[in-house]
C-alpha cells in the first residue's frame, strides 16, 4: 500500500480489511483489496493530535490511542466517535481489545499496560 504519510501502527479489520495509523494525523481504513474506504479524521470531522496505536473490536468499532492528547477514541461503524479513555494516560501508544470488552492501552509514559472495561455486545 503506497502513499501513506509515517504510517505508524496496523491493525486487521473486519473483512479483510486492515487500518493504518499515520504520523500525520490520521488513521485510514483500507478493503481487504488494499483499497482506500475512508480516512476517520476525514468521516468524522475528528481531529487527532499523534494517532498512535489502533485495534478493531468485535463489533467492528474502531479503536484509536492519541499519544499527544492521552486519550482512546472508539469509532462507530455508524454514529459518532466516542471517547473512552480522557484521563489517566501519560502517552498511550498501543491498544488491543478483547471479545469481553477489555481495553488494554499500553502507556509508554507509564511503562505500564492499563486495563479497562467497555460495553460491547456479545460476540
Amino acid at each position: 500500500v503506497p502513499n501513506l504519510q509515517g504510517p505508524r501502527y496496523v491493525s486487521p479489520a473486519p473483512n479483510g480489511g486492515f487500518v493504518v495509523s499515520e504520523e500525520c494525523g490520521d488513521v485510514k481504513v483500507f478493503t481487504s483489496s488494499r483499497k482506500l474506504l475512508c480516512s476517520l479524521s476525514g468521516k468524522y470531522g475528528h481531529q487527532f493530535g499523534n494517532p498512535a496505536g489502533v485495534c478493531v473490536d468485535v463489533e467492528g468499532s474502531i479503536l484509536v490511542a492519541d499519544e499527544q492528547r492521552h486519550t482512546v477514541h472508539l469509532f462507530p461503524e455508524h454514529g459518532a466517535p466516542v471517547c473512552l479513555v480522557s484521563a489517566g494516560l501519560r502517552r498511550p501508544v498501543g491498544v488491543a481489545c478483547s471479545s469481553f470488552g477489555h481495553l488494554f492501552v499500553a502507556d509508554a509514559g507509564e511503562n505500564c499496560v492499563k486495563v479497562f472495561k467497555y460495553h460491547v455486545r456479545p460476540p
